[in-house]
Formats: C-alpha cells, structure tokens, sequence
C-alpha cells in the first residue's frame, strides 16, 4: 500500500536528483533530523553530486544548513566532503562536517537546540528557503506522519518557502500516534503560558501539517536511520552510575524528592546510557523521563518495568534496539511521545517539572565551570546540543566525566577550563569514577576543595591542591575565585606542546 495518499502530493512524486535540482545557490535550507534519527536519506547526496558538478565547472555553490541536532555521514558528511555549506547550525556530530568547521570552511553556530526554532521565527538568521523533511507517510487529508524523530521539522514545514518531503518506508506505518506536535507557539509579545504539567500529557496532533502549494517535490525512500553503537559498560562508567544512583537515594532519603524520583533527561553518550543500565537495577519504579533523546537503555527501562512514560523529541539507537521497536512498535504505543525540540527543551517546562537532568563534560575547572564542546578551548567536538537548556532548569543536575583520559595524560579536573559553556552558577554536581561533589550552597574555595578531593584523579589531587593553596597566599586570603592568571591555561598549553598535563 502507497505511503502516498494524498492526491495532490503523489502528483509531486520525482527522484532525488529532480528534487534537489530545486535548492539553489545561497540557499538557506532546514532538513530534518536529529540525533542521526528521521534525516532525509536521498536528497542531500544528489544535493551534494550537484554541489560537486558546479565547482568543477567552477561555479560557486554553498547552502546554509540548519537541522535539529546531528544528523549522518549521508547528510553532513556528504555536504561538508564537497565543500557544499557556508553556515552550519546547530549541533554536528559528523568528521567531516567538524574539520570543515575547525579548518575555518563552515561558519558553525553553536546554539542551545531549545533557541534555534525561536531565532529562526524572529528572523535572526534570514529566510529560510528550503525545508527538506522525512517522513513516515502522507495522509489523504494532507496531514504528515512523523517518523523516528521531530526536532525543528514543525518550524522549517512553517517558514521555508518550498517543501521537499521524502517518505521513508523504513519507519513502521504504526508510527501513527506517537507524536505530540505543539502549533500553540507565537513570537512575543504575544506568547500564551505552555499546559504541559507532566512528561505523559500531550498538548499538540499527532501530525505536522504542510501547505500543499508549497510543496515542490516528493520523493520515495526505504533506508535505516544512522546505527548509534554504545561501547560495553565499562568499570568508570558503572562507578559514576552507581555514584549518581547512591545520591538520588541519599536525595529522597532527605524528603528532597519523591521515591519515583522526578523526570529523567540523559544526554546522548556512554556514561549516561550506563547510569540509565544502573537505574534498571535499582529499586526505583514507576520513572517518567522528560528529555531529548531515546537511548538503548532508556528503551530497556521502559521494557523492563521501571519505567512508565517518555517524552523526546527523537530516537539514538543501536542497529539492535532499532529494530526491536520497530518490530515490537505497536506496545510502546502510549508510553512514549515524541515532540518538536522546542518543547522537549523548553527552558520553562524543564523548571516547572523539576528534571534530572544528566550530561557529559569534557572537563570541569576547580570552581565548577563546564566545557563541555571543545578541545583546548578552540577544537569544537559536537556543540552544546541540549545540555544547557536542561542543565540550566533542572531540578538537580549532573555533569560527568571519567578523571582522567589518553591513558592519564589528560585530566578532566583542571585550574581553569579552557572553554565555559556552563558557568559555576549552573552547575550542581560533578561526578567521576573518583566520586561526586554536591555543589550546592558552596562557596568558590569550598566548591574547589570538595571537586579536587571527590573527582579528581590522585595523579593530579595534590597539584590542583597546591594551584589553590597558592592563589589563596597570592591573594593574601582577599580574593572571591583564587587563580594564578599566569598559570591558569599552563596545562592546556602542556597539553598542547608536549601531549600531557
């Protein structure tokens, strides 16, 4: 049976390459896809064939590219190989994409994935000329069925000028139903307070809706989302589960939360996804997770029990746990919705439920600010995805790392980050496999005391000790955050020159 029953849109029905021969020169164009979940899989190759042919002919031809989050090697990838993006915004995943960034080719963006809808609405970065979306199919009536993701899908169907959809007969046609799509959205200052009081609770259709006129081109897709492969759980990762879950108990222990805890967000990677292993384990039931992304062991709790309701905004899965919901699709059928990230991120909505929020770092300075994007301060890795909307709103926050990395030449503890992208105001707990240090209520000097003597490696304790101990004597005991100016980055340069702190 055709994915395509909407009369008026299957007359659109043409290949990839007609499709794309509709994105210009200078374009700015919004594709979906978020997490390496719901990116279109044909137009943005033969966008990126037709890029190739114009610069070989010696014509310049560069889109502006705007998605949800990160999306695969068909998409950045193939884009960045051929030179085929001036702008880039907002979270990257890719190689290929990430050296076009750093080498000073792709003007990268780095903003919160809660705030680029929003920005988009307000004009901030020009028109937007192109939305190119996938889809699980096209209904009679004209209405979109979502597929394994939704990010900014709602916003570039709303702004861009022409539509290209491609319906991928991957996705189960049972996706019908999952989706919780806000159209309740207006730019201040005519904004209305947001009804969603609990992860479960749909405010929005289960549909994305589409002007008809707009659409130039439809085209047939049957291709896999990117595959998320998660290393084993390894002895550091289990230890800061099982640190995170000791302190959850310790927390409802003290009255400071109820025995279900409160909503789960976890950011995308191992150490989250092991925390979220270790919950399975533990006596806590009846869970409700309000975050941006359905990891394995996200899935697993929802399979095993302990966990009744997810609200996302997209799936990261193995090859593995793809399939298995896909297969099994339809008894997940009310346990999980996925919303636009504008909402599964929203600042406000975090607040009001009072999320967990749990993200990785790539380090944390003494006092408590985060850098968790770059190398060096300069090398950008990902972005900064969602942690800031979460980390900022939450209840109770957590950024973890291991101690150390590169075989213990690189500590996650250092003087002073190299880049801030969570400030020591918004930061409550660092936690390594050394340990955790609440944050909370904590003064600078103290806050330093308690990071350097719970997380940080014993290579590196008694150096970060004695960083403190003489800032305090430089100051003569006057300064609010004690730092050597002169040796605050002397690591980072180490690093730089020799390979080692």
């Amino acid at each position: 049976m055709s994915r395509i029953t909407c009369p008026a849109l299957a007359d659109k029905v043409t290949s990839a390459e007609d499709a794309a021969a509709h994105i210009r020169p200078g374009d700015n164009v919004g594709m979906s896809g978020f997490t390496g979940a719901g990116y279109p899989k044909a137009v943005p190759g033969a966008l990126a064939e037709r890029i190739g042919a114009a610069h070989e002919r010696g014509e310049d031809f560069q889109i502006g590219l705007f998605t949800g989050a990160s999306t695969s090697a068909e998409l950045d990838g193939a884009l960045a190989e051929v030179d085929g993006v001036s702008v880039r915004s907002p979270y990257n995943s890719d190689k290929a994409m990430r050296a076009a960034i750093n080498g000073g080719e792709v003007d990268y963006v780095d903003t919160h994935l809660s705030h680029l809808a929003q920005q988009m609405w307000f004009g901030f970065y020009g028109r937007l000329d192109v939305a190119v979306i996938e889809v699980a199919a096209i209904l009679p009536n004209g209405l979109l069925v979502p597929g394994s993701s939704v990010g900014n899908n709602k916003t570039w169907l709303d702004l861009a000028d022409r539509v290209i959809l491609e319906v991928n007969e991957w996705h189960p046609e049972a996706y019908e139903g999952f989706h919780d799509v806000y159209y309740g959205t207006r730019v201040p200052p005519h904004r209305n307070p947001i009804q969603l009081l609990e992860p479960g609770q749909r405010i929005g259709d289960p549909y994305l809706r589409v002007d008809p006129d707009k659409v130039v081109a439809v085209v047939r897709t049957n291709g896999p989302d990117r595959d998320n492969a998660f290393n084993p759980v390894d002895d550091d990762s289990k230890a800061m589960a099982e640190h995170i879950i000791d302190f959850l108990r310790a927390e409802v222990a003290a009255g400071r939360m109820p025995e279900s805890l409160l909503p789960l967000q976890s950011g995308v990677g191992n150490v989250a996804n092991a925390v979220l292993a270790g919950l399975a384990d533990s006596e806590f039931e009846h869970l409700t997770s309000y975050t941006e992304v359905i990891q394995d062991n996200l899935l697993a709790l929802l399979d095993s029990g302990s966990l009744d309701t997810i609200s996302a905004t997209s799936f990261s899965l193995s090859k593995e746990a793809a399939e298995r919901f896909n297969r099994d699709i339809e008894s997940y059928k009310g346990r999980i919705l996925l919303r636009s990230q504008e909402m599964s991120n929203h600042p406000e909505i975090v607040r009001r439920l009072g999320v967990i929020a749990i993200n990785g770092m790539v380090e944390s300075d003494i006092y408590g600010h985060v850098n968790s994007t770059h190398v060096l301060g300069s090398q950008v890795l990902n972005g900064i995805g969602g942690s800031g909307d979460f980390a900022r709103n939450a209840y109770l926050n957590f950024f973890v790392s291991p101690s150390v990395a590169k075989g213990g030449k690189v500590s996650s503890i250092v003087p002073f980050a190299s880049h801030i992208d969570h400030t020591e105001h918004d930061v409550h707990v660092i936690v390594t496999e050394q340990g955790i240090a609440d944050l909370r209520g904590l003064a600078p000097v103290p806050r330093a005391r308690r990071i350097i003597d719970n997380c940080a490696h014993p290579d590196y304790r008694a150096r970060l000790h004695d960083y403190v101990d003489r800032a305090i004597a430089r100051g003569e005991g006057r300064l609010h955050i004690p730092h050597l100016l002169e040796e605050a980055l002397s690591w980072h340069v180490s690093l730089r020159d020799t390979g080692q702190m």
